[in-house]
């Protein structure tokens, strides 16, 4: 759980951040996708969001919008949101402030958007403070771990399964190493959401 759905501990490292938005008057989740655009997975992930009627937001990396444009304009000419998630995929921790903000801005280059979200979810305290002043910082409430080359696509619709709750942030990834597992659990995840009732949202009005 301490990967899947991040504690409240953890949360509190991030002051401002956003991690979930809860509905009152239904259930709701947001979407997400980091990583992409990549021309093998992302314009699949388009479509399968087009055939179900769902809207979400993809945090991109700024040399993946510098290599295939096309695609990046894709995601917005389809009326989904993107966010930054810097230039080179680099963590905050391994990184000097400044350096990490650079990296950050040079994303800005490609990426017209007022959302970021870190990669890993890793970034120190000065870097918070500096990038909450320049985005509305979005984490996460559920992370699909779809990447990861221990679990199948049962289990990543069963994280989906378990740990979602109304507002939750869920996290996939359009990424080469998420291709297996993202293209079978992905349209079961949002069958089995909107089976059980939840509307998709996108934080536009953030």
């Amino acid at each position: 759980m301490l990967i899947e759905q991040p504690p409240l501990l953890y949360r509190a490292l991030f002051p401002g951040a956003i991690w979930r938005i809860p509905a009152d008057d239904a259930q709701c989740v947001y979407l997400t996708f980091d990583d992409g655009p990549i021309p093998r997975i992302t314009p699949w992930v388009l479509d399968t969001l087009d055939r179900y009627g769902v809207k979400a937001t993809f945090f991109c990396v700024g040399d993946n919008v510098r290599k295939h444009p096309d695609i990046y304009q894709m995601i917005l000419d389809k009326g989904h949101l993107t966010g930054n998630h810097t230039y080179n995929h680099v963590q905050g921790i391994r990184l000097l402030t400044s350096h990490y903000i650079n990296n950050v801005e040079k994303a800005k280059e490609y990426i017209d958007s007022p959302l970021f979200r870190p990669p890993h979810g890793h970034m120190r305290l000065p870097q918070v403070k500096r990038l909450s002043r320049l985005y509305r910082i979005i984490m996460w409430d559920v992370v699909t771990r779809d990447y990861s080359p221990h679990m199948n696509h049962d289990d990543v619709f069963n994280v989906v399964k378990k740990y979602t709750r109304n507002g939750s942030f869920i996290v996939f990834h359009d990424s080469l190493k998420a291709e297996k597992n993202l293209k079978e659990a992905l349209p079961r995840s949002i069958e089995w959401l909107l089976a059980e009732g939840y509307t998709f949202k996108i934080p536009s009005d953030l």
